[in-house]
């Protein structure tokens, strides 16, 4: 292996290191516990190795979202594998509130004003996209002409953001969110379907 590809792969594991570092502090202490000192200190490493790789917390918390956005996404595309079409959508709207719940303080900095709303849009696009083509299928396997569907995903991920975030502060609860999002995404649904 050559010294170049050997210092690539050191630099990849390090910053990968202050990623799990910076979400483990995350989502045990919050946003405000995360810094970089701190995050150097969890590593093990000077504050300035943490600065090669991130050049300040703004960027560390963007990095943050977006591996958030990307675990959601996975997530989410495991309802890929329920076959109906209709049940895959309310499994879409659980995993949603179930990912908010189990992630209470990520969820927030890839939702709030840590993030700036363009960075924003950036890092969850994929996880949107995943929406808009469930909501392609869904028109398509019920005959519904869908108007824009990138204004229906806006629809379906705004009520889906609303109600998990009333679950995860704790408003509601989890398990009633999870309920309360299947049955606000089924109504929309419905009507769509009947707004013919």
């Amino acid at each position: 292996m050559s010294t170049g590809t050997r210092r690539a792969r050191e630099r990849a594991s390090t910053r990968e290191r202050i990623i799990e570092a910076g979400l483990r502090v995350l989502e045990s202490e919050g946003i405000s516990a995360l810094t970089i000192r701190r995050i150097a200190t969890d590593v093990e490493y000077a504050a300035p190795i943490v600065y090669q790789h991130f050049a300040n917390k703004d960027a560390l918390v963007l990095e943050l979202a977006a591996h958030g956005y990307r675990m959601m996404l996975a997530e989410l595309e495991q309802t890929a594998q329920e076959p109906d079409i209709d049940r895959r959508m309310m499994q879409l709207a659980l995993e949603y509130v179930r990912f908010a719940g189990e992630h209470p303080h990520l969820y927030q900095v890839m939702n709030g004003p840590a993030v700036d709303a363009e960075d924003r849009r950036r890092a969850a696009a994929a996880a949107i996209a995943v929406l808009e083509e469930l909501l392609t299928a869904w028109s398509a396997a019920h005959d519904v002409v869908l108007a824009d569907v990138e204004e229906a995903c806006d629809i379906v991920w705004g009520t889906l953001y609303g109600i998990a975030s009333l679950g995860y502060l704790d408003t509601i609860g989890n398990e009633r969110a999870g309920r309360l999002a299947q049955q606000a995404l089924r109504t929309l649904l419905r009507g769509w379907r009947t707004d013919l």
